[in-house]
């Protein structure tokens, strides 16, 4: 694959989780959050992006959220579990995204607010349609995902280079 040719990056928030007498970083979902990740998981096939790489958290919720909706892909990208997403600020989701290797063209991300939807503004220098006003609408609730663009290599992805071109949350 040429760097050239346009990347697809999908920031995907975890779904709602539950609060029980446990650490935050092994929270699971909640009941709710169990339908929306495989509402979301469907709505992310349905872009009908060939995924390459799913970069997803450690903690159980992210991991849990993951297992729920790959399940309606038709087919599983290479998945890596990543400690550094937990809890990451924008820069520190750029910089594991900066490893990603040049031959991946489409990387799902799955992490947590609020660095999730941070780095979705960041990265948008621009938006398709009204993209933006709907992700700056909701606030990015659990569950939902922002898809962007790119071209270039993986190692020049900075602020303002992408382009949002779809949006997608559990209440629209």
């Amino acid at each position: 694959m040429s760097v050239a040719e346009p990347r697809k990056i999908v920031l995907f928030r975890h779904a709602k989780a539950d609060w029980p007498q446990v650490s935050d970083h092994e929270r699971p979902l909640a009941e709710r959050g169990r339908k929306d990740a495989a509402v979301a998981g469907r709505r992310l096939a349905d872009t009908g992006i060939p995924f390459d790489l799913a970069l997803c958290s450690t903690a159980t919720r992210t991991r849990e959220t993951w297992k729920l909706a790959v399940q309606e892909f038709p087919q599983r990208p290479k998945t890596v579990y990543e400690e550094r997403l937990y809890e990451a600020s924008p820069g520190e989701l750029i910089a594991v995204l900066n490893e990603a290797p040049d031959d991946m063209r489409n990387v799902l991300l799955i992490g947590h607010n609020p660095g999730v939807q941070a780095l979705a503004d960041i990265l948008a220098g621009h938006s398709e349609g009204d993209a933006r006003e709907r992700m700056s609408s909701r606030d990015f609730p659990t569950a939902a995902f922002a898809v962007l663009s790119f071209s270039g290599s993986w190692k020049a992805l900075e602020p303002g280079l992408g382009t949002l071109l779809d949006y997608w949350a559990p209440t629209e």
